[in-house]
């Protein structure tokens, strides 16, 4: 792999990877800086390089997040909510409102919206990436999107 490829994924991709990683940590640049550095090392470049970043930051921000449990159990420290997106005066809805949304949604269909409108991943993409079908990646994206419709009291965009 060359510099300017690294550079170029990097560019294409770092902060949607930050945001998806987000979901199970709280340190998701160490996560993503961590997973490049990974792809810098691997014998054989992967054939769908983001698909593969995605994979591989989901696992480690897992664990991460895992770690970070145990560790803030031993110190009975409480974690401070973490912004998912700045709010801007533009935006039609309430940032803390999105976050809110976000997070209550069951982890399987937030990931897959995180990674399909952030991340800019297909779903066959994110099939891979979470280890399920096409149809169920869809289903769970649709199911997770109605329930931010419904919570955000947002209406359904006109076709």
């Amino acid at each position: 792999m060359t510099v300017r490829r690294l550079a170029d994924l990097i560019d294409a991709h770092a902060a949607a990877l930050v945001l998806f990683a987000r979901q199970w940590c709280t340190s998701p640049e160490d996560v993503v800086q961590d997973s490049f550095c990974k792809l810098t090392s691997v014998a054989a470049f992967p054939v769908d390089a983001v698909a593969w970043l995605y994979r591989v930051v989901r696992h480690a921000a897992i664990d991460a997040g895992k770690a970070e449990s145990r560790r803030q159990r031993r110190e009975e420290a409480a974690a401070r909510p973490v912004r998912w997106f700045d709010e801007s005066p533009g935006n039609s809805i309430d940032a803390d409102q999105a976050v809110a949304a976000l997070e209550s949604l069951p982890v399987e269909e937030r990931e897959v919206i995180v990674s399909r409108l952030w991340g800019g991943l297909t779903l066959d993409e994110i099939a891979r990436v979470v280890g399920c079908s096409v149809s169920t990646a869809h289903r769970r994206f649709e199911a997770g999107v109605q329930r931010l419709r419904e919570r955000l009291d947002a209406p359904c965009p006109k076709k």
